[in-house]
């Protein structure tokens, strides 16, 4: 009897182990991603993608902004494991800046292989412009133009594209955008908070995992 019960109490031990492990599994399982610094795009068109923007003022804060932002919202959607900013920013500091102004989308892909990472996101903005007067009233209302690419790196293949090329308009001159016009807290925005409602609007198209492999 008591060789049945410890043989009961070892299959119990077992599936203990067992039921702690695979949250561990699974969070193994998620792909790992790399965000790289944003790029300041002075063209009026996206080096990858070739897309036309409307150029502006880039304020001096604004890749360090859109960067943590990007960080922040990927890491919530629960979608990747993210490379800490860190690593990424150490790895980026070792090469030299102007081969990323010159290939960005090739020599992110390096440096994504580098760190161990599955998919690249690379970020260009083209048009960070603050807002001049307060939520209740501007005299120059906040503008924001960006560009996203979420690279996958065994093939090189772009598996989603987002993007943001707006400056803040009342309500009365387009009823028909009344609610993105909420979405905006019926206010007018800084442009760290415009940029903040455009990424979330952009990242709802995002993908699952099994999709961005497959794709």
């Amino acid at each position: 009897m008591k060789r049945i019960l410890s043989g009961y109490g070892l299959i119990i031990l077992l599936l203990g182990l067992m039921i702690s492990w695979i949250p561990g599994a699974m969070a193994e399982e998620k792909p790992r991603l790399a965000i790289l610094p944003f790029f300041v795009e002075r063209e009026a068109f996206c080096p990858v993608c070739k897309t036309v923007f409307q150029r502006g003022e880039v304020l001096p804060s604004a890749q360090n902004t859109m960067t943590r932002l990007l960080y922040q919202k990927l890491e919530a959607k629960g979608i990747f494991k993210v490379i800490p900013l860190e690593k990424v920013e150490e790895g980026f500091s070792r090469r030299e800046k102007r081969i990323f102004e010159e290939r960005p989308k090739s020599s992110s892909i390096e440096l994504g292989k580098e760190l161990g990472s599955d998919f690249v996101a690379i970020g260009f903005v083209f048009r960070f412009e603050e807002r001049m007067g307060s939520s209740v009233g501007v005299e120059r209302p906040a503008s924001v133009g960006f560009d996203l690419h979420l690279i996958r790196l065994k093939d090189s293949a772009e598996v989603w594209r987002g993007r943001m090329d707006e400056t803040q308009r009342p309500l009365s001159e387009n009823l028909l955008k009344i609610g993105s016009f909420f979405r905006r807290k019926a206010h007018w925005l800084t442009a760290e908070e415009l940029a903040s409602v455009g990424m979330d609007e952009a990242l709802r198209g995002l993908p699952g995992a099994a999709e961005l492999e497959e794709k």
